[in-house]
């Protein structure tokens, strides 16, 4: 099967640069779960309409500025390995996924896919097995509320150095393996991977000064000293 090229974008100015080299709107996917509303109305007027959400807000400025998108809903991953732990910032928890599914279906919001992104510089590839199969589970709670699902963005962070603790072939046998059991060959799903460090990453190195730095406690570690749940604000 022919594979296609796309674009996987978070600003305005991305959207704008790809859409000058020629990728249609079609092929733009904006995955930022969190956007401005200046950005998804740029989106609604050039065309783009495939976008992700992780959170009620980001629907409720969809559903004012873009209602004919189709969205993506984006979920959290266990990224404790990686580099960069994209899941303090982004993805919904699979406990809130149904909620936030039936909120689209009351406000006449398409939902046509799940997206994760594991975080950048990941060496573990049940990583994304285990990320794969949540949003298996996340397009059977969808297409019980009549979502029409087909579409699975695995996000990116692929390794692209050779002396990786692991390199890319074996995390994509992985996840090959992945797919076949749980988004098989023929179940009308299109696939999209966001290859930007696999390409660039062996390419350059970027220096920088630290100035400042903190420790950030997972949920566990909170919990653990204060004794309670932390709110959310």
């Amino acid at each position: 099967e022919e594979l296609t090229l796309g674009a996987s974008q978070a600003t305005s100015a991305e959207m704008e640069l790809v859409q000058h080299i020629g990728v249609p709107a079609s092929k733009i996917i904006c995955a930022n779960p969190c956007k401005q509303v200046a950005q998804i109305k740029y989106a609604a007027k050039h065309g783009v309409r495939l976008l992700s959400f992780d959170n009620e807000v980001e629907l409720a400025k969809v559903v004012k500025s873009h209602p004919s998108a189709k969205m993506v809903l984006c979920i959290a991953t266990q990224d404790s390995h990686s580099l960069n732990h994209l899941s303090l910032r982004f993805g919904a928890s699979l406990k809130s996924c149904r909620h936030l599914l039936e909120n689209a279906k009351k406000s006449h919001v398409e939902v046509v896919g799940v997206s994760f992104h594991i975080g950048s510089g990941c060496p573990d590839p049940q990583a994304y097995a285990q990320s794969i199969a949540d949003a298996r589970l996340v397009f059977q709670m969808g297409e019980e509320l009549g979502h029409t699902m087909n579409i699975l963005d695995l996000g990116g962070g692929f390794p692209g150095l050779e002396g990786a603790k692991v390199r890319f072939e074996e995390m994509a046998s992985v996840i090959n393996s992945a797919l076949d059991l749980y988004f098989p060959e023929g179940c009308g799903v299109d696939i999209l991977a966001e290859l930007g460090r696999y390409y660039v990453t062996s390419a350059f190195t970027v220096a920088v000064s630290i100035v400042a730095k903190r420790e950030v406690l997972d949920q566990a570690s909170r919990e653990e000293q204060t004794g309670a749940a932390p709110k959310s604000i």
